[in-house]
Formats: structure tokens, C-alpha cells, sequence
């Protein structure tokens, strides 16, 4: 981390810690009482389905159920998918769900296996492919041929697993702050994983989770994204955080074992618009990494023929949420050139 970014996340966590309201007073949240709702409050409508293909695939006893949102079926311009990153979920898309519906997209949103109203199996393998493989059974349940896939984080590294490998698939990807293109030698990927362990998510303070939430991954965190402090916090008390814990540790593990997408890039045949805030403080790598954003996320723009590469000044890592004027203007941009 470069001294600059170092100083603002400091900064911005002293004035965090003194005005944040505290939340650990407040009831239990359990992962299926969520609520998912946008902007406007209007609640999503959320539906389960399991995942056979998945469970024969990965030698799974039973199928996985995974949670999703679906909106404007039928909408003429196709299928936008969503994909949620690391410790996250489909509320991640709190701004561009019922946005992108509005404006003739057929819109889903999943949460992935172990997050979010999603199952958290422990014989799931939590891998990048495995994850895209879940995306992929359950888009193709709905009916959505060829969907764009947008994704955040990790959930850009799960696109690009699915587009490296069912490259007919997929119409076109948005790849927000995405993972997948950051180089871990083998001493750093051993140091990450023991580091990052199911005590660790378990003991994360209330503080801490302001830091972890609202410091890494905003630039200018505002009071109307409180509630994913709020929510975090009151998870951390729920009946299945133990196998959240575990999904989310076992995601970290196949995020850092995954050279594959980077290295397999020149797979990938439908158009890509990597879109990032140039604030980003969790890519690269905070703990292990000098440099900046723009300078990991050119290796995939350089890797990803045609891709375009747009950086967002004054954004950070969960660019989507602290951006969202910014953001939309991007996507819309870009799907605006994107033939069907």
C-alpha cells in the first residue's frame, strides 16, 4: 500500500470510529430474513432453486439451493446477470437492480453458494469454477441464454471462469474492481490462507467491521449505505455464521490458488469493459502489495482483446455502491455498443 492510501484509510478510519452508530445492541440478524429491497424500499422478489448439474459435477450428496432476484422477465434488450464479490450479496447491487430492469433489461441477481439466503454446504468446493458453474446451472434454469455478466470482485473472477470456459455463453462481461488478474507468489498465497482463517471472520469486532466494510471498500462512504455495517454486524450473531465463515474462508483459498483465469484471458471472446475506482484499497492487495489499481487492472485490459478500461476518480473498491451515478453511466455506456 502506497503511503498516500495508507493516510487516507487511516483518516478515514478515525472519523468513522467517531461518529458511527453501534449496532451489536441490536437483534440477531439470520441470513434467510435479509431484506432485499432497493433504494426505494420496495422488497425484491426472491426466489430459491437447486443446483443438480452442480451437485453431479462436484460429488455433492444433494443439490445446492441457491437464492436469486429476478426482474423485468421478458425485458427486449436481454439478460443482465449479477454477481456479488467476497463476504458479500445480491443487496451489493442495492443501485443497479431495479435501475437496469427499469431501463429493458431482464435482470437476476444470485447469491452464491454460501452467501447470502443462498445454502452454505461445507462439501461445496468454493472455487472460482465452481461458483461459475452454479451461476451458469441456474441462468440457464431461467431460461437466460447468453446473459452479460456483471461482476464484482470475485464475482468478476467467477465471470471470467465462465467465459474462459463456455466462451458462446456469454454475450458480454462488466468487470467491476475485478479480482483474477493480481499475481501471488506461493509464499504469499500460503501466508494469505493462514492468515485468513473462520476464527478471524468470527472475531471481527463491531469496530472492526466499520474498518473492513465502510473504510476499504468506499472512498466517500455515506449514511445511506449504514446498513451494511448494520447488517454485518447483526449476522455475525446469526445460526449459520460459523458456515458463512467457512464458505467465505474456502472462497479466499480458491481466489488465491486461481492463476487459471488470468493466464487463460486470451479465452475470452465477448467484449469486456473492466470499470474500477481509482481509490481502490483492496486490489492491489493491501497486506502483500505495493502499487495501484489501474496499474492491475491494465494486465487484464492488456490480456482481454478489445476490453475497454475505465477508471473512476474518487471511487473505491465497491465502486457500484459508492459511485453509482458514475458506474451506471459507464455500464449503460458500454452495453449501448454491445450487439446482441
Amino acid at each position: 500500500m502506497t503511503l498516500a492510501r495508507q493516510l487516507g484509510a487511516a483518516a478515514l478510519a478515525v472519523a468513522l470510529a467517531a461518529c458511527a452508530p453501534r449496532y451489536s445492541g441490536r437483534p440477531p440478524l439470520e441470513f434467510q430474513d435479509l431484506p432485499y429491497a432497493g433504494p426505494d424500499g420496495k422488497a425484491w422478489p426472491v426466489a430459491t432453486r437447486e443446483l443438480p448439474e452442480t451437485a453431479r459435477a462436484y460429488g455433492m450428496a444433494r443439490p445446492p439451493k441457491v437464492a436469486y432476484v429476478e426482474l423485468g422477465k421478458g425485458g427486449p434488450k436481454g439478460t443482465l446477470l449479477f454477481v456479488h464479490g467476497l463476504g458479500s450479496y445480491l443487496k451489493f447491487w442495492w443501485f443497479q437492480l431495479d435501475a437496469f430492469a427499469a431501463d429493458g433489461w431482464h435482470v437476476v441477481a444470485l447469491d452464491l453458494p454460501g452467501y447470502g439466503r443462498s445454502e452454505k454446504p461445507a462439501s461445496f468446493p468454493y472455487t472460482m469454477e465452481a461458483m461459475a458453474d452454479a451461476a451458469r446451472e441456474l441462468a440457464r434454469g431461467l431460461g437466460a441464454e447468453r446473459p452479460v455478466l456483471v461482476g464484482h470482485s470475485m464475482g468478476a473472477q467467477v465471470a471470467l471462469s465462465w467465459a474462459i470456459r463456455y466462451p458462446e455463453d456469454v454475450r458480454a462481461l462488466v468487470l467491476t474492481s475485478p479480482a483474477g488478474f493480481e499475481t501471488f507468489s506461493a509464499r504469499e498465497r500460503a501466508w494469505f490462507e493462514q492468515a485468513y482463517s473462520t476464527a478471524l471472520v468470527k472475531s471481527v469486532p463491531e469496530y472492526g467491521i466499520w474498518g473492513t466494510v465502510a473504510q476499504a471498500n468506499f472512498a466517500r462512504f455515506r449514511p445511506e449505505l449504514r446498513w451494511l455495517v448494520e447488517e454485518r454486524v447483526r449476522l455475525a450473531r446469526a445460526a449459520a455464521f460459523d458456515q458463512y465463515a467457512y464458505a467465505q474462508v474456502r472462497s479466499v483459498q480458491g481466489l488465491a490458488r486461481n492463476d487459471f483465469v488470468r493466464q487463460s484471458l486470451g479465452r475470452v471472446t465477448a467484449p469486456a469493459l473492466i470499470v474500477f475506482g481509482e481509490q481502490d484499497r483492496l486490489i492491489p492487495n493491501p497486506f502483500l502489495h505495493g502499487g495501484f489499481p489501474r496499474e492491475v487492472f491494465e494486465v487484464g485490459h492488456r490480456g482481454l482483446a478489445g476490453s475497454r478500461l475505465v477508471g473512476l476518480a474518487g471511487c473505491g473498491h465497491s465502486v457500484q455502491l459508492d459511485c453509482p451515478r458514475e458506474y451506471g453511466e459507464a455500464v449503460k455506456g458500454f452495453l449501448a455498443g454491445v450487439g446482441q
